[in-house]
């Protein structure tokens, strides 16, 4: 792999984190603030609103879900070093 595709990846990821980033921050705001404010706490789940359910351990959960599929179809496993490019010398 030369170093164009090394950068070229390493952005590709960055890229994908800082989105899934987003993305959790629109879930936990819509699950946590949402839902207290359209359902006003009238759902109960364990004795918990549901909107701390879903605003802690949804939020979790969802974070879980975005790993798992981040390192399914994004995240490469490749050398940092340029090992590769030099003939095996550092």
């Amino acid at each position: 792999m030369t170093r164009k595709e090394k950068y070229r990846q390493v952005r590709r990821e960055a890229i994908a984190t800082g989105l899934a980033l987003a993305a959790l921050i629109v879930y936990w705001l819509f699950a946590g603030f949402g839902t207290a404010y359209f359902l006003d706490g009238s759902i109960r789940i364990v004795g918990l609103p549901l909107w701390v359910v879903l605003g802690t351990f949804g939020t979790w959960a969802m974070a879980l879900v975005i790993v798992v599929l981040l390192l399914r179809f994004v995240f490469r496993d490749m050398p940092l070093d340029d090992a590769d490019e030099n003939g095996g010398g550092a």
